[in-house]
């Protein structure tokens, strides 16, 4: 059974580990992974037993495939049991929506690879889009893997950013992952939930205008960006995506549905019998662990 986090004993949470999405089909998704985006794979296995039992998932069983980019994971997970797919009409703003934001060292080199590989849909209208100023002036681009799962090809400029994204050779087109983002209902309650997660708050932006519309394929598109971090200076970061007026609930939904995203977050003091899923306002799902099992610093 999936638990909240007790209010009476917060959290520190140390790094987002990784971030696992489940796929219908594993060598599909690494493929596009690898091929498409430059990921590289680590291993190949069943799942943990202790994961599945903390998602209530036990005695199931399924595989995973664990690539990198950069310094950053994903897991790549597929039941062996036939599980929903992903919604084929799903929106920016629906409140299941959570994408992985991957840094790229040059936008137009890094789109036109993605181009030349097949698997993937767009999101936004028009290829990239560039922010306005006040927006950071940042490049973006979205778009889905082969099941449905969001990403988003993000270039940073001068300044803007972590150092780490910065002074790259010219030849490496993608970086790494610099945040998982996820759409919220309300912006104060997710901050209250993620607060005592132990995360911090980093900025806070208000985007709207023709690139965001375009952007997200999104009439009249805004969305209050909320940055979070976690106490480690390694790791992904998190964002809260507040559209107004916001999307659709995801319901209930099971965790080996494709639509499933969860976030793996190494927190101290342990959570008890590590690992425990909790889910957030929205019913994001994330996974504790103990904060050994991390990074510090």
């Amino acid at each position: 059974m999936i638990s909240r986090p007790p209010s009476a004993k917060p959290f520190e949470a140390q790094c987002i580990l990784r971030v696992s999405r489940v796929v219908s089909d594993l060598d599909r998704a690494e493929s596009f992974y690898r091929d498409g985006l430059g990921f590289r794979t680590l291993t190949r296995g069943a799942v943990d037993a202790s994961m599945l039992a903390a998602l209530s998932l036990a005695p199931a069983s399924a595989d995973e495939v664990v690539m990198q980019l950069g310094e950053e994971q994903i897991s790549l997970v597929r039941f062996d049991a036939a599980s929903r797919p992903y919604p084929s009409d799903s929106l920016s703003n629906d409140l299941w929506f959570q994408h992985l934001a991957i840094v790229v060292n040059d936008m137009n080199g890094a789109y036109g690879h993605l181009c030349s590989h097949p698997g993937w849909r767009s999101i936004s209208v028009g290829g990239p889009q560039v922010l306005p100023p006040a927006d950071g002036a940042v490049q973006a681009f979205k778009f889905r893997d082969p099941d449905g799962h969001p990403l988003e090809l993000l270039w940073l400029p001068p300044g803007q950013g972590r150092p780490m994204w910065h002074g790259a050779a010219p030849h490496t087109l993608f970086l790494g992952i610099d945040h998982s983002a996820i759409s919220v209902a309300s912006t104060r309650r997710s901050l209250r939930f993620y607060r005592a997660l132990g995360f911090s708050q980093n900025e806070q932006t208000l985007n709207r205008g023709p690139a965001q519309v375009r952007l997200d394929q999104l009439p009249g598109a805004q969305v209050r960006v909320t940055s979070l971090r976690a106490a480690s200076s390694r790791g992904p970061g998190l964002e809260l995506l507040a559209y107004r007026p916001p999307g659709r609930a995801a319901g209930h939904t099971d965790p080996s549905d494709v639509l499933t995203d969860w976030v793996t977050l190494a927190v101290k003091p342990s959570p008890g019998h590590s690992p425990v899923a909790v889910q957030d306002p929205d019913l994001h799902r994330l996974i504790l662990v103990d904060q050994a099992s991390g990074l510090s610093g």
